[in-house]
């Protein structure tokens, strides 16, 4: 995690359940004389402790956002129908309508990634927005890849019938996601939640593959990015509304599955 953080429980209000030292995956609770208490501070604040208290004993410092309350009484599962019919209409868009995405379903799209659970809640995954400087960006990956396609070439026949022009790597597209992590898992699980956001609002998604190659190759790419050291994109997010519609679904091949 970025910042530091400190796990507080407020004496007055804790009854002793247990219920936080049975749910911390840390076993960094204990319960004393009728009170719970912090063992040590190094731990993985993963917030469960805060989740779980009856009586809002535990809190957090050093977040901006306050805890928000669930309702008992709603659902926060995602019905199982539509989710699943969702997914099976997810195609690839490579044709974009000449439409802007505004930037309130950019922050949507964002906070998808950010809400996605990290390995040992590092919290690592980070986002930059290519949208008024999208061109340049494009345009320094394009000469990256026209200079290395002619060896490419000679191994694969779809790279013989394949043109780099200008729009090759976002395909005309209003913005680019691109999502930076230290490891692959966390920022392709973040990219994954923020392409199902993308499609709740009605935008088309390409993860371009291209990009991400030629922003791990290009060390231009990576300063311009204002990538770290241990920092590498994970994958590129092209959006946009698509100027294409997909009428039905593409079969698959059956899940290949062994029951133990």
């Amino acid at each position: 995690m970025r910042d530091r953080h400190e796990v507080l429980i407020d004496e007055a209000r804790c009854i002793g359940c247990g219920l936080c030292r049975e749910d911390c995956p840390a076993a960094n609770i204990v319960v004393e004389q009728g009170k719970a208490a912090v063992i040590s501070q190094d731990c993985l604040m993963c917030g469960h402790r805060v989740a779980i208290c009856p009586q809002a004993a535990v809190t957090m410092t050093g977040f901006e956002e306050e805890p928000r309350e669930l309702d008992a009484g709603a659902p926060t599962a995602l019905d199982p129908d539509r989710l699943q019919q969702a997914l099976g209409a997810r195609r690839s868009i490579r044709r974009f309508a000449d439409r802007p995405v505004p930037d309130d379903v950019f922050a949507r799209i964002v906070e998808a990634g950010r809400l996605t659970p990290t390995a040992k809640n590092e919290q690592d995954v980070s986002f930059v927005v290519l949208r008024d400087d999208i061109a340049r960006f494009e345009a320094r990956a394009v000469r990256l890849f026209r200079r290395v396609m002619p060896f490419v070439r000679l191994t694969s026949s779809m790279a013989r019938r394949t043109s780099i022009d200008d729009r090759f790597f976002f395909k005309g597209a209003p913005a680019v996601i691109v999502v930076i992590a230290r490891g692959d898992i966390d920022g392709a699980l973040a990219a994954s939640n923020m392409e199902l956001m993308a499609q709740a609002h009605g935008l088309g998604v390409l993860y371009s593959g291209f990009f991400t190659m030629a922003a791990r190759l290009s060390r231009g790419l990576r300063r311009e990015l204002g990538l770290g050291r241990k920092q590498k994109v994970v994958t590129a997010l092209v959006l946009g509304y698509p100027a294409v519609r997909y009428r039905r679904t593409a079969p698959k091949e059956a899940a290949a599955i062994s029951w133990k």
